[in-house]
């Protein structure tokens, strides 16, 4: 009976971790909207850098294309999320774009840190 009451004293404290807080996962390159639109056909690879960051996948074999792949995942058990945004390159120039990526993110993630206390609030407005 002292085996039953401890082994179920700890799964209800294990399994209590989970239903407070499920943080969301994300990596690799979370590109922002207003980088997109900012991309005109003709610019360099240095400037296309600047805006996106380094890529994720440099591929040796084509060098006239970078890919940006990111991925997310809410809880520890739930699905992964893949976006991948592909820049293509004719003679160092940026010809063309296309793909998905994760916008607007970085405003979500802060509305979610100040419900959580770890962000300060923004001035001017209460709670």
């Amino acid at each position: 009976m002292k085996n039953v009451i401890l082994v179920s004293a700890l799964v209800l404290a294990t399994s209590g971790c989970a239903l407070v807080y499920k943080q969301p996962i994300y990596q690799g390159n979370l590109i922002e909207q207003s980088a997109v639109e900012q991309l005109q056909v003709g610019m360099g690879k240095p400037q296309v850098e600047a805006l996106l960051g380094s890529p994720s996948i440099a591929d040796p074999f084509h060098h006239q294309r970078w890919d940006y792949t990111a991925t997310q995942r809410v809880g520890r058990s739930s699905h992964t999320e893949m976006k991948n945004f592909t820049v293509y390159f004719e003679n160092d120039q940026l010809a063309r774009w296309e793909g998905d990526y994760f916008p607007n993110r970085d405003q979500e993630l802060a509305e979610q840190m100040r419900k959580f206390g770890n962000l300060p609030k923004e001035r001017g407005k209460r709670r």
